[in-house]
């Protein structure tokens, strides 16, 4: 009998060098959500060295000019950290959509490795039915050889 083959399998290869493609699309884009945050969590250790310096300042007295620098810089480093969690939020929505992708990918690619083990196990219990028909056949064509031996000579 001859090799088992599936008829499937240049699309399963396909079907799973796109999920390969997906995957790895995805841990980029992990990758980009891991450093926004790191990002952001440099910006806000960097807020709270201004803060300390603010309080500093306030106990140590300062100008009018300075409690205004520190104020603006202040502001501004709470405005860049909120527009810098909007991005992570834009991030985070790329890496559940293609979290997605990768899901719907990995059910499609499932469903043809399913396929194929359940023709090979068709086509393995078509081997055997041809393996015991052949041993049947031998066995009897071997006794019909032993059975006219036997009238001949007997």
């Amino acid at each position: 009998m001859k090799q088992f083959q599936y008829r499937l399998e240049s699309v399963l290869a396909y079907k799973t060098q796109v999920l390969d493609n997906l995957k790895t699309e995805h841990a980029a884009i992990i990758q980009n959500v891991n450093l926004k945050q790191e990002e952001i969590r440099g910006l806000h250790r960097e807020l709270s060295g201004y803060e300390n310096q603010f309080d500093q300042a306030k106990e140590d007295g300062t100008s009018i000019e300075n409690y205004r620098l520190f104020d603006m810089c202040i502001g501004r480093m709470g405005e860049i950290i909120d527009e810098e969690k909007e991005r992570l939020k834009v991030l985070k929505k790329q890496e559940n959509a293609k979290k997605q992708e990768v899901i719907n990918a990995k059910v499609d690619t499932s469903r043809f490795e399913k396929l194929k083990e359940r023709k090979l196990v068709e086509y393995q219990k078509e081997v055997a039915k041809a393996d015991e028909l052949f041993v049947e056949e031998f066995v009897s064509g071997a006794a019909m050889r032993m059975r006219r031996q036997q009238y001949r000579g007997g």
